[in-house]
């Protein structure tokens, strides 16, 4: 058996390293990578069909070099090992999982030997392992977003940030009248009425309507995935 661990912070690496080993006796090969970019090389070019992942990287997250590996290899087991469990985590791991795959979501705070238990689990036994409140929170955010789709909370997430109908349409890959389309239906759903707002082409934040959304929304979406979705905003501003 082989591990691919992809972890950006070297401690965290170390102490992954010595968690695979202790829990696996069967792993001959452990494999470090210090970025998702990475990790999906080594994944490849390994074959690697085992992987500790980490969800908060820079340049290429856990859930973007995940996608790609259980793209080109479904079968793939992968521990997600996280210090968040709020909800555009959840969401984001949840949407890119293939059918019947094993997989586990644990965060960093749990004990040595939850993760060792984990490793076997999901590595050995092909089990699904999701800590308690990460379960949590999968739950509240069904509850929260009376049942939103993945694509209707992205927006939600754009609407907190102010940004435009066009621009949302942008970062999205859609088209305009289909991020207008579900944004009407998300007014309808949060029971808010949107006056129409002039959206010029070459502008990006649309003033009023985050001013009139946001004190809502917060209070929809988890406050530290906002947060990460502007630091997100500010890299895709810049590119």
């Amino acid at each position: 058996m082989k591990v691919l661990i992809v972890e950006d912070d070297p401690l965290h690496r170390s102490y992954l390293h010595e968690a695979v080993c202790a829990a696996l006796p069967e792993c001959e090969t452990v494999i470090e990578a210090e970025s998702g970019n990475a990790g999906e090389k080594l994944a490849r070019d390994h074959k690697s069909a085992h992987i500790v992942m980490d969800l908060q990287m820079n340049n290429r997250n856990g859930i973007e070099a995940a996608r790609t590996i259980w793209k080109e290899r479904p079968d793939t087991r992968i521990l997600f090992w996280s210090n968040y469990s709020d909800e555009a985590y959840v969401r984001g791991v949840s949407r890119i999982v293939p059918d019947g795959a094993a997989y586990g979501y644990v965060l960093k705070s749990a004990s040595d030997e939850r993760l060792r238990l984990a490793l076997r689990s999901i590595f050995v036994e092909a089990q699904c392992v999701i800590d308690r409140e990460v379960r949590g929170m999968q739950q509240k955010s069904l509850g929260q977003a009376k049942g939103f789709s993945d694509t209707e909370y992205e927006i939600l997430i754009d609407i907190a940030l102010g940004l435009t109908d066009r621009a949302i349409a942008r970062r999205r890959n859609l088209s305009l009248r289909s991020v207008q389309n579900r944004l009407q239906q998300l007014y309808e759903k949060l029971g808010v009425y949107q006056a129409p707002l002039e959206d010029h082409d070459e502008s990006r934040f649309n003033l009023r309507a985050r001013a009139v959304t946001v004190a809502l929304l917060r209070k929809l979406l988890n406050y530290s995935a906002l947060e990460r979705a502007e630091a997100e905003l500010e890299e895709w501003l810049a590119q």
